[in-house]
């Protein structure tokens, strides 16, 4: 019953258009205050939210994504990887596809490749004949590959909240987002067989291939470097993520020059605005999971579930049906934060994997970037589409929403694949 009114006033909060961390600690605080408990565990709680050494990857991940967003990252890539595959079936989707996966190697975040690949991939595939709403469902699921890939800001924040290894986390979602790749190429060069309303783009020269490559190069690199220096132990993923932005930094400013000095006070307040928001948010979840623990919700969700759910598959499932639903009135950090203290303690009640289930968790909150109404990246896709055509009739969010749906179906697929397969998942950390 108390967990019953505990979500209901929280729903109430945010239906009421209340900021989520706001609502998440003002709720907290209320319980603390109302169950008779010390009011100081509220600024100790949010002390203790920040002064964690690994959120400093947080910010210093986001700004290496500014940097890279402003200096013109996404350009390159997209045309060095379109010179090698565009002259596909379905090439210039595939090398959509690819682009979003480099640079979601890069930058940790869905919006930030969303964004950067989908202003010069969408005129050009429009431009070419793609159906648009196939073009604009392939940049709202392609970008949700940036928090599955290593780096991944959603999982720093799971382990953080879970004490796992960021580590594994990150080594463990490699496998599957690599699967995921595969999947979404597969679609787009079979849709373009089918449709055939595309039209090819012709063979690049060599000249040309070695030219767009020597631009991206730099960018490519620096996203082997960090995924490579995580996994071979040069360097821990907050140590990557200040490596990763010094990179970005002599990249933009005198690798390539697409960066000046006196872009960078903008460069640093986007990354600002989206840092606070996280942080925020984050804080406010602390609050709101250490009064849940006073009221001993977790532990009785967990007598509850274990008692009814013996089977860690039938919790698993549970869980992901629950997370889908919640992902259509939720974004994805703030469902992350106020699910993970209730279930937390089930994970060890039924020994669940809690790296394993970490990635099913990340995979489908990935799925929430793109159900609507509040799906992040549709609305990310249905700005920049709008943006790239200006003067035309504006994009609307339900042809965002009509051209993602099979490509949410072919997330949901690999998420069974996981489930089914774990060591598609475990066995990058663990056994190699």
């Amino acid at each position: 019953m108390t967990l019953i009114l505990v979500l209901g006033g929280l729903f109430l909060l945010l239906l009421l258009g209340v900021d989520i961390a706001f609502a998440l600690a003002g709720l907290g605080t209320i319980m603390i205050v109302v169950g008779g408990f010390s009011p100081l565990i509220v600024p100790q709680g949010l002390l203790a939210s920040m002064d964690n050494f690994i959120l400093l990857a947080v910010p210093l991940f986001i700004l290496m994504s500014q940097v890279l967003l402003k200096g013109g990252a996404g350009d390159d890539l997209f045309n060095a990887v379109q010179s090698w595959v565009g002259h596909w079936p379905g090439g210039l989707a595939v090398a959509t596809i690819l682009s979003c996966t480099i640079f979601a190697s890069i930058s940790g975040s869905s919006v930030a490749t969303a964004a950067t690949i989908g202003t010069v991939a969408i005129p050009a595939m429009i431009g070419r004949g793609y159906d648009r709403r196939f073009v604009y469902g392939l940049l709202a699921a392609g970008g949700t590959i940036g928090i599955l890939i290593p780096p991944s800001i959603p999982m720093i924040v799971y382990g953080v909240v879970v004490e796992e290894s960021i580590l594994d986390l990150f080594l463990a979602g490699i496998v599957p987002g690599l699967m995921l790749t595969v999947l979404f190429i597969g679609f787009s060069v079979l849709h373009a067989r089918m449709s055939g309303r595309f039209e090819p783009l012709p063979r690049a020269g060599r000249a040309e291939r070695l030219r767009t490559t020597k631009r991206a190069l730099p960018t490519m690199v620096l996203g082997a470097v960090i995924i490579l220096g995580i996994y071979l132990g040069v360097f821990t993923p907050t140590e990557a993520s200040g490596v990763g932005f010094v990179a970005a930094l002599v990249i933009t400013l005198f690798v390539k020059r697409s960066l000046k000095a006196a872009d960078l006070p903008a460069v640093a307040m986007d990354a600002l605005k989206t840092t606070v928001m996280v942080l925020f948010i984050i804080a406010g979840a602390k609050v709101f999971g250490q009064a849940i623990t006073l009221y001993r919700i977790p532990q009785d969700v967990t007598a509850l579930v274990t008692e009814t759910l013996t089977s860690p598959l039938l919790f698993i499932v549970a869980i992901c049906g629950l997370l889908l639903v919640m992902g259509c009135v939720l974004e994805t950090l703030s469902m992350m934060l106020l699910m993970l203290p209730i279930i937390e303690p089930s994970l060890r009640g039924l020994a669940i994997d809690p790296i394993w289930f970490g990635v099913i968790f990340t995979m489908m909150i990935e799925c929430a970037l793109i159900t609507p109404p509040v799906g992040l990246n549709l609305f990310v896709i249905q700005a920049v589409a709008n943006q790239s055509r200006p003067g035309g009739p504006p994009v609307e969010a339900g042809d965002v929403v009509s051209g993602v749906l099979p490509f949410l179906v072919l997330m949901l697929l690999a998420v069974i694949a996981v489930i089914l397969v774990p060591d598609l998942a475990l066995t990058v950390p663990f056994h190699l």
